[in-house]
């Protein structure tokens, strides 16, 4: 007896039917945004947060998107195009920023500065950085919660490499949505795609022909901690296919019973006012190094 096939528009309707039902129901559940609220969604050119702002557009929330030019030549200039040509075919407002009219600076100069005085890997100087920029623009613009394209991938990443270093602090900070903290200089960020997987949401882009950039960034690197709880969790899933969502349910779980309430105190960095759980926001604290003789 031959095997029924699926026919190929079946599939595609399924993937996208999967992808925003997933998302609705994170949404709900966790009680991220509602539609009254404005969310700024930050693109990067990629496939994650490219759904993101599909999806939160198509459900009808009231959104606007943020794209951080960092200045990394040609590949920095292939993800703004794809950005403003996403928007367009969305009918998003885009609210484009310059890393250098906002902190004198490309980013390639800033890592320069501080790798060349401190140990401290690409993606974690260009996330602080990203991060502080997100926040004080989502702020300025009045946006209630910032959407970010965080996936089901990158948290449980995240989870086992602070398990790795023993980052206890930094456990807590992992959820659906990272900081509940009630403040009026800090901007909660909201991750939709909390239990999407990054196969998902390749699959979903390319089926809606969504322009979008599928190169890594040229400053990323496979070696480090990142790779080493890749490759962990890889193994894992040759086991129990199911592995991921049911670590990031475990995980979720413990938590919410064990976060500490002294997690959610913020205070403001005495060098720019920004919100920081330190005396000196992350954010100072490289530019700091940077220009230290």
């Amino acid at each position: 007896m031959k095997k029924k096939i699926k026919n190929k528009n079946v599939i595609f309707v399924d993937i996208i039917k999967h992808t925003e039902q997933e998302i609705k129901k994170t949404i709900e559940n966790y009680k991220l945004c509602n539609k009254k609220e404005k969310v700024l969604v930050a693109l990067s050119g990629g496939k994650d947060s490219a759904t993101t702002l599909y999806v939160l557009k198509k459900l009808g929330y009231n959104v606007e998107a943020f794209y951080l030019d960092l200045l990394i030549g040609d590949w920095s200039k292939k993800n703004q195009v794809a950005v403003q040509e996403l928007c367009k075919l969305l009918k998003v407002k885009l609210h484009l920023v310059n890393i250098r009219d906002e902190l004198g600076y490309s980013m390639c100069s800033i890592k320069g500065g501080i790798k060349s005085k401190e140990r401290l890997s690409n993606c974690m100087i260009c996330g602080i950085i990203k991060r502080y920029l997100l926040n004080k623009t989502a702020r300025k613009l009045g946006a209630k919660k910032i959407a970010t394209g965080h996936n089901l991938d990158d948290e449980i990443e995240v989870y086992f490499m602070n398990l790795l270093k023993a980052n206890t602090d930094l456990l807590w900070g992992v959820g659906p949505q990272n900081g509940v903290i009630r403040d009026k200089k800090f901007v909660p960020r909201i991750k939709p795609l909390y239990f999407i997987t990054n196969a998902e949401t390749k699959k979903f882009t390319k089926t809606l022909k969504l322009p979008v950039v599928y190169e890594k960034c040229p400053c990323s690197t496979k070696a480090g901690i990142r790779n080493d709880a890749r490759a962990m969790i890889s193994e894992f899933e040759k086991k129990n296919k199911k592995i991921k969502k049911e670590l990031i349910g475990n995980m979720l779980k413990i938590i919410e019973q064990n976060r500490p309430r002294k997690y959610w105190a913020i205070s403001y960095c005495e060098n720019c006012g920004e919100p920081s759980r330190n005396k000196v926001c992350k954010s100072c604290l490289l530019f700091e190094k940077m220009f230290k003789n």
